[in-house]
């Protein structure tokens, strides 16, 4: 993150011209009608306001004071923070067109190679075909049911190594055990298996989102010349990029050669994951603007920077709750083991879900707003009971995935794994916090990022439930 340094010599350069334009006269335009927001300084606007370690929580202070619709104007940038269920609605919904496209922010259009990716992709027949593309083909039902087995897999191996840490007696790190899974399962299914630019790729995306969740003067300022010369944050988002890019090449290239050495018979496109479907794409030139490398190598980049960054923290936050509330635990490993059966030894697999309602409950809870709930700073999963809320973004109190025309296409990808992940976790282990530490005492703060993660890894002691002897080996 930029210091405020610049962002304070920034200012100073300008508030001389700010004021002597005052002074000569200068009349200023008739005001539009715009929500209300906190009050702002020259130049810089609302930022003062964010300063901190955790903006997202001052911003949910300053609508609490300024309503629903609360504007900020982040240096040049005008902003509205939309912070209740009928505000929602009203934006993405009954104004959903409107609202449907996105902003041109310097850093991110970097990323989004000029907008022709998806998730910065502004709206227009560019972002629909590649929408289009990610729900009929690479997030499809059919490409969920392909990794199935691999997503079986992989928590199996998972469980295993949890199993070995807790018969040493140590805690397992939580937070690491289930960002190397979701790793795991994205890499396999974009790219088919591990390879060999695998850590390098995964590196390169962990510090580019870290540079998304940063301050960069250039994107509030993207008129100023100065800011572009002081600011370091397109240098840095330019260098990354191209690094990606040049991984993506070379995965395509080798993918090229790979299929030349295989010769040209037939290919059961049963098995393609995702790279193989863009590459087919790309041949078949079936979409009405060129499908080029760079393009495959950005649209690959949102969906694996998307699901591996939500899926783990998702993951990382529901055992945190639930470690810290053992009644709500409890629960959720009884109806697991009921559902399943005391002498169900091996991988829990999507097939065997379908009961599991508390569990849902325990993840709709940890993904709720706070704002629309009676008594919102209780653990409470049963106030989803008999509710028809779903992750499809209908009711506007709850949408974690979004609404609307840019709603997340990966929903089903992300829940499968969740719920996998997590009915595996509570059929096959006790959990317990760490010696000496206690729910009123545990440490559940958290830290700002591209997604709000916890402060400090969560480590949480493991108790076979039951042995896993029988459970298959990789």
């Amino acid at each position: 993150m930029e210091g405020w340094l610049s962002l304070c010599l920034v200012a100073l350069a300008t508030l001389l011209a700010v004021w002597f334009l005052k002074l000569s006269g200068c009349k200023s335009k008739p005001k539009n009608r715009l929500p209300p927001g906190p009050w702002t300084l020259p130049i810089i606007g609302s930022l003062h306001h964010l300063v901190g370690a955790l903006p997202h929580r001052t911003m949910m202070a300053l609508s609490r004071r300024y309503g629903p619709l609360m504007l900020l104007r982040l240096g040049e940038v005008p902003a509205v923070a939309v912070s209740s269920a009928e505000a929602v609605a009203l934006v993405m919904k009954t104004n959903d067109l409107t609202f449907s496209s996105r902003p041109s922010i310097p850093t991110m259009d970097i990323l989004a190679c000029g907008g022709k990716g998806i998730v910065f992709a502004p709206y227009g027949e560019h972002w629909r075909q590649m929408r289009k593309v990610c729900i009929m083909e690479l997030l499809s039902s059919k490409q969920v049911k392909r990794m199935e087995g691999i997503r079986a897999e992989l928590v199996g191996n998972l469980i295993r190594h949890i199993a070995d840490t807790a018969s040493t007696g140590a805690a397992v790190n939580i937070s690491e055990k289930v960002t190397r899974l979701s790793n795991d399962v994205v890499t396999w299914a974009v790219f088919g298996s591990k390879f060999a630019q695998q850590g390098e790729y995964l590196r390169t995306l962990y510090d580019t989102l870290a540079l998304l969740g940063g301050f960069h003067l250039i994107d509030f300022f993207p008129s100023s010349r100065l800011v572009r010369w002081l600011s370091n944050g397109e240098h840095n988002m330019k260098r990354r990029y191209s690094r990606v890019q040049r991984i993506i090449a070379d995965i395509i290239e080798g993918r090229h050669e790979a299929k030349e050495a295989a010769g040209s018979g037939a290919c059961n496109t049963n098995d393609d994951d995702m790279l193989d479907v863009l590459l087919r794409l790309q041949q078949e030139d079936a979409l009405a603007f060129p499908l080029t490398t760079e393009i495959i190598g950005t649209v690959l980049f949102d969906i694996v920077g998307a699901a591996t960054e939500t899926t783990g923290r998702l993951l990382e936050w529901v055992m945190s709750e639930l470690a810290c509330h053992p009644e709500a635990m409890a629960k959720a490993q009884l109806e697991v083991r009921k559902v399943l059966g005391e002498d169900h030894r091996a991988v829990i697999t999507n097939s065997d879900l379908a009961e599991l309602h508390y569990m849902r409950m325990v993840i709709k809870e940890v993904l709720r707003d706070p704002k629309h709930w009676e008594n919102p700073e209780q653990f409470k999963p049963e106030r989803f009971e008999n509710s028809k809320m779903d992750y499809m973004g209908t009711c506007s109190e709850f949408t974690p995935f979004g609404t609307g025309r840019r709603r997340c296409p990966g929903i089903q990808f992300s829940s499968s794994l969740t719920e996998l992940t997590l009915a595996n976790f509570l059929y096959h282990f006790d959990w317990m916090l760490p010696d000496g530490a206690t729910p009123a005492s545990f440490d559940m703060s958290e830290k700002f990022a591209f997604t709000v993660s916890r402060r400090y890894d969560l480590h949480l002691r493991a108790i076979p439930h039951v042995s896993l002897k029988s459970m298959p080996s990789k």
